[in-house]
């Protein structure tokens, strides 16, 4: 026998009459429909309790518990599993409590408006969220779908895209999309100047200018598109080292001594979902890494004031552990009693003395041991004698290992 109790009901902008019938009468058996005010428009004639979205929206988990024994309808817009409430309630209540009954959403009818094939796009959301997220996903020739915050987001993203040199990317807002009010915005990010409604969806078709900032998501951003004080993980060793840390979806990062950042943002841009915790105790570091990841699309990487090992406790368990400052066996050990099973740490050392720390851990621990020594290209003699010659980076020593 069902255990459930609980419907999550997908609803579009034709609201009642574009529900398939038994979804329909679901609805109109309900005694209790929780909802936005737009979803409750949608169903107005229904005779039923009628809740509000509440703030917090965390705080709909204790109605619905509440409610539980109830014919209880959730109305969401279009696909409620797809960045919307429906997510949210099947991670806390027993999915066999639960029936889903989606409807063709946002993204499905943007696509077919645009003529685009869902395979071969990116599909994002800002609503609620900062906007600066969507900036990881400025890629030439990248389409894009966003559902966005309000009727200000299409003009804070047309920014975004002009100042890294996609001022030519096509820009649409679609909205009331299935609606007779339906309405449609069609611009170029440079010269966006439209005023939309408040609810939209925009569909960004990525043009880059020749100069354009390239930003790709593969570990190894160029140092000069990080603001920092000249101490910092450089590109190579970067790249190499985000490698053995192997970014994933939705994965932590502890970054200990996280300095700019850079570390932290590259790994937050490698996989979708992947969050950071920074820790740093510098003032002005920290400011450099905010500054970094906002710039960069990661708004979301978490930065503490705080000396290691004490900083470390009472963290979420992560993923991923990268010691780049501040190393010494209590960190490690505190590190990696924390870090998850299947987890990668890695630590770099510049010094004699960390690299002989490291020394010691690698002949307990084992682990693979690397020197990595970087020359680049650079003028000698001044700068009209045409001649260049090799300049060194200080050697590092990484360290990296698995917990298994």
């Amino acid at each position: 026998m069902s255990k459930a109790w609980l419907h999550v009901v997908g609803i579009g902008a034709d609201g009642m009459s574009g529900l398939a019938p038994a979804t329909r009468a679901v609805v109109e058996a309900a005694e209790v429909i929780i909802g936005g005010e737009r979803h409750h428009d949608l169903s107005a004639d229904l005779v039923a309790d009628r809740i509000a979205w509440p703030s917090p929206f965390n705080a709909l988990i204790d109605i619905l518990r509440d409610l539980k024994g109830r014919r209880v309808v959730v109305l969401a817009t279009g696909d409620p599993l797809w960045f919307s409430a429906g997510a949210r309630i099947g991670r806390a209540i027993d999915p066999a409590e639960i029936i889903y009954h989606p409807q063709v959403g946002a993204f499905q009818l943007a696509s077919v408006r645009m003529g685009w094939s869902m395979a071969d796009l990116e599909t994002l959301t800002v609503h609620g969220r900062p906007v600066e997220q969507m900036i990881a996903f400025i890629q030439p020739d990248a389409r894009l779908l966003i559902l966005t915050t309000g009727a200000e987001t299409p003009a804070q993203i047309a920014k975004f895209l002009t100042d890294r040199g996609f001022g030519q990317s096509k820009m649409t807002v679609l909205a009331s999309m299935g609606a007779k009010d339906e309405a449609r915005f069609d611009g170029i990010a440079e010269t966006w100047s439209h005023t939309v409604p408040a609810f939209n969806t925009l569909a960004v078709d990525c043009i880059a200018a020749p100069d354009a900032a390239l930003l790709p998501r593969v570990p190894g951003l160029a140092d000069d598109m990080f603001t920092h004080d000249g101490t910092m993980t450089k590109q190579e060793v970067r790249a190499a080292t985000l490698a053995k840390l192997m970014p994933m979806r939705g994965a932590l990062l502890w970054d200990i001594g996280t300095g700019c950042g850079s570390v932290a943002v590259e790994w937050m841009r490698g996989a979708r979902y992947a969050r950071a915790i920074g820790i740093e105790p510098r003032a002005d570091r920290r400011a450099l890494a905010a500054a970094n990841a906002l710039a960069l699309g990661v708004p979301k990487l978490v930065l503490l004031d705080g000396t290691v090992p004490d900083a470390l406790h009472g963290l979420e368990a992560p993923d991923a552990v990268f010691i780049g400052g501040g190393l010494s066996e209590p960190v490690f050990d505190a590190a990696w009693a924390a870090l998850r099973p299947l987890g990668r740490l890695v630590a770099n050392a510049v010094t004699l003395e960390s690299e002989a720390i490291l020394i010691q851990l690698h002949a307990r621990h084992g682990g693979q041991m690397v020197k990595i020594q970087i020359s680049r290209a650079e003028p000698i003699g001044g700068p009209n004698t045409g001649l260049s010659g090799w300049k060194p980076l200080m050697p590092v020593t990484q360290w990296s290992l698995i917990k298994r």
